[in-house]
Parts: structure tokens; sequence; C-alpha cells
């Protein structure tokens, strides 16, 4: 019986000693590099555009985007309205940086 008490005693103790831990931290490092790229080459003109696939279709023209340090140029294309009155905000380069397309109201 004593032992009993004994191992109780020792397991109950070690739990109470095992308690919450508060740690405390701190980093530091260089903040990730904000992607900057040199300015797109001018966009290809282009002559011929396909006819529609369908009344709710918008063409989307041409433009260059940025893969990994160079400018790959994508070609026009016809895509399909998300919704009803969508219209397109073309692909746009500004003050060293690229912003993508986007479908608006």
């Amino acid at each position: 019986m004593k032992a009993r008490l004994l191992v109780l005693a020792l397991l109950t103790g070690g739990a109470a000693m095992a308690g919450p831990r508060i740690f405390f931290g701190f980093g530091f490092g260089v903040p990730a590099p904000v992607p900057v790229y040199v300015a797109p080459p001018p966009p290809v003109v282009t002559a011929y555009v396909p006819p529609a696939p369908g009344p709710a279709y918008t063409w989307i023209a041409g433009y260059y985007a940025p893969v990994g340090p160079r400018w790959v140029w994508r070609a026009g294309y016809w895509a399909p309205r998300p919704f009803v009155g969508a219209r397109f905000v073309a692909p746009r380069y500004y003050r060293g940086r690229y912003y993508g397309g986007y479908w608006r109201r």
C-alpha cells in the first residue's frame, strides 16, 4: 500500500511540475524582396481578331506577362464573361510593378 501511495505521489508531483510553460523569442533577418521588373517591350500590333464564338464573349488583347526574370507574350483570346456586365481590365506595368488583369462590374 505504501508503494502505491509513493508511486501516486511521484506521478502527481511530476505532473504538477510539468505545467504550462511560457516561451519568448525574437527573430531578425532580411525582408523578402519585392519583385521589381524592367519595363516590358512594346506590345505586338494585332491586325486580325478572330470572330467571337458567342455573344457572351469578350476579346482579351495580347499582353506581356512576367515569367521569372523575363517577359513572355500571351496571345489574345476570347473569354466568356464571368457575370452579366463584366468588363475586363487589362494587365499593366506601373512604377516597376506588374498588375495582372481582372474582371470588374
